[in-house]
């Protein structure tokens, strides 16, 4: 999803106090689990009462969202059978690391060692070195970016039913954050991360439904006399081509992020041995049938000139829309719903924070030493990442970014590195040489990706304004 932004003020204070407060339990002890005296943050938000298709609704509310809007994009940057093939080798790759991070959670739980978070079992496994502290950082400026972006997101799919209906009407984009932040703020006062399943499930059935109308709707547009001319040529300059190709590998490596595996295993009842496995295939499955069909079907339609949110595609500057607008009404509001979900889920990590720095372990949930301290934190966090979103209007265009310095290190390199670490597979090993490939490799599209993502950002700076009324793309 197009969000982590570093360059935010909240994403480096709330960043940091992560990593303040993973250091300072590092110190203390390498392990953690849900039943340490006074962990609040491990009693009240990552209470372990969860079942595998629980943690399957939570995945695939992490992964399955609006970014897939912009998979035909990144077709478009390498071409049908590069890019057809990109995806599924990244949907097979970010499985397995996947398998790979549940696999040494469960090696370190029968060990004695159940981490709930990732900071902890970053703090075990790589010590409290440069890399622990790489990793908070990036960890929790995702958190937060994903929170800032979904906010923005969900403004603007607001934005856009009411522009439908009132062309000339007095209301801005920030009245949209507003209104979505008021929403937000009363559904973070759900107390836990469980509390969240029936609405992650919900986030599920709306990833399916808005992808089913998108698709169709990209279908019926390219079979139109609107349809703009099929054209699927790459571009002619070789460093045009070569950025543009490393671009979409990130994007389509922010399509498969998670960066919350270990917080979300943590849910499951213990042991989790075994059980994160059928959650994974819970939320590839659902991968499998929203990635593709939109993939294929907003490329096959707009070809060279697709747009980075399919939706734009289907509603052109100039000519008539190319879908019905009922249609695409009810896809924006459903997107807008699946974006209020996402930012319910990654906030839990910051809250999990906010509870285990202030809240009383030894008190009720929801007794008044407790509930006026939630209350007013988990508001004020919404409302900065509400300030921020209406700041700074242009999350759409670090999607490459996030990508690249985001969820590649954190979703693809860590796990394998992790996995030879503590588990220790022989060197010779197919499984071994296989990890120290997909570091290496994915290791340098991470670097280029990120110079790629990082260049198209500086060629687009001169449309970034603060508080703009429309959300840059």
């Amino acid at each position: 999803m197009a969000v982590a932004s570093l360059s935010s003020s909240s994403s480096f204070s709330a960043a940091g106090a992560v990593a303040d407060e993973a250091a300072t339990a590092h110190r203390r002890a390498p392990s953690s689990g849900e039943g340490k005296a006074g962990d609040a943050g491990a009693a009240f938000v990552l209470e372990a009462k969860g079942t595998w298709w629980h943690a399957g609704f939570h995945l695939t509310t992490a992964m399955v969202g609006p970014a897939v809007l912009s998979l035909p994009y990144a077709l478009r940057g390498i071409g049908w059978a590069l890019g057809l093939a990109t995806l599924s080798a990244l949907a097979a790759v970010s499985f397995y690391t996947y398998y790979v991070m549940s696999r040494v959670l469960d090696h370190c739980e029968a060990a004695g060692r159940r981490h709930i978070r990732f900071r902890d079992l970053a703090a075990d496994v790589l010590g409290s070195g440069w890399a622990f502290y790489l990793m908070v950082a990036v960890q929790g400026a995702i958190n937060v970016g994903v929170t800032i972006g979904s906010i923005l997101l969900a403004g603007n799919s607001l934005q856009i039913m009411y522009t439908s209906l009132v062309p000339d009407g007095p209301l801005k984009l920030y009245h949209f954050i507003i209104a979505v932040a008021s929403v937000l703020a009363l559904l973070s006062q759900m107390p836990s991360f469980h509390s969240l399943r029936y609405i992650n499930l919900g986030s599920l059935v709306l990833s399916v439904g808005y992808t089913i109308l998108v698709s169709a709707s990209c279908i019926r547009a390219g079979l139109s006399s609107n349809a703009p001319a099929k054209d699927y040529s790459l571009s002619m300059s070789r460093s045009e081509k070569t950025f543009d190709a490393f671009l979409s590998v990130s994007i389509l490596a922010a399509a498969f992020g998670n960066g919350i595996l270990p917080e979300i295993q943590a849910t499951l009842v213990p042991p989790a041995a075994g059980k994160m496995v059928k959650a994974l295939v819970i939320n590839y499955s659902v991968a499998f049938f929203t990635f593709y069909p939109l993939a294929i079907t907003g490329y096959w339609a707009f070809g060279k000139t697709v747009q980075s949110n399919a939706i734009q595609s289907l509603m052109p500057n100039t000519g008539p829309s190319l879908a019905p607008r009922w249609l695409l009404c009810l896809t924006v509001v459903l997107v807008l719903f699946q974006l209020l979900a996402i930012a319910l889920l990654y906030a839990q990590v910051v809250y999990e924070v906010m509870e285990k720095r202030v809240a009383d372990a030894t008190r009720g949930r929801f007794s008044w030493r407790n509930l006026l301290p939630r209350v007013a934190m988990r508001t004020f966090y919404v409302a900065l990442c509400a300030f921020v979103a209406a700041a700074l209007p242009f999350f759409g265009e670090i999607v490459g970014v996030i990508g690249a310095v985001g969820y590649i290190p954190l979703d693809f390199i860590l796990p394998v590195v992790m996995y030879n670490m503590v588990v220790s597979p022989p060197r010779r090993s197919v499984v071994y040489v296989a990890n120290v490939a997909i570091m290496v490799l994915f290791t340098g599209l991470g670097v280029i990706g990120a110079v790629a993502s990082v260049r198209k950002l500086v060629l687009n700076a001169g449309r970034f304004k603060l508080f703009n009324d429309h959300v840059v793309k």
